[in-house]
């Protein structure tokens, strides 16, 4: 099995709607997305000859996702007031609503699942939210 790996970053702020915790308020990170690409052949011909994947096509599709998140306000669908979701959209912030809890677990997979879409053979993504501490997933 051959494997590549490789990576982007953004930074966002989030936080836990509903936890009992200081990830309850809004508090940013320095995000890390580190993707892994599987297969058992290499590409046998052409300029991608003895390749897995061309690392330029894994990190354009890493660094599309990471701009995407890029300086923005990431929450849950439903967890903020219209009120202060009016007011944020006043000022002109960059938010961003998903539909599920913003955990470096979801993601993960959700990452996974957009690559998977790409075409991109990925095994595995990590999601770091500092240098310590990352979730994985992985389909198995």
């Amino acid at each position: 099995m051959y494997i590549i790996k490789s990576s982007a970053s953004f930074d966002s702020a989030h936080f836990l709607f509903g936890y009992n915790g200081k990830c309850a308020n809004i508090h940013g990170h320095h995000w890390i997305i580190e993707a892994c690409a599987h297969g058992e052949k290499l590409i046998s011909e052409g300029t991608q000859k003895d390749m897995l994947m061309d690392f330029g096509d894994l990190k354009t599709s890493l660094r599309s996702i990471a701009d995407s998140f890029d300086h923005a306000l990431i929450y849950e669908k439903g967890s903020l007031r219209d009120k202060t979701m009016e007011a944020l959209q006043e000022e002109g912030f960059h938010l961003i609503e998903v539909p599920f809890r913003p955990t470096a677990e979801n993601f993960a997979r959700s990452f996974f699942e957009k690559l998977r879409q790409e075409g991109i053979p990925v095994k595995s993504v990590a999601v770091y939210e500092t240098p310590e501490n990352c979730a994985v997933y992985e389909e198995g």
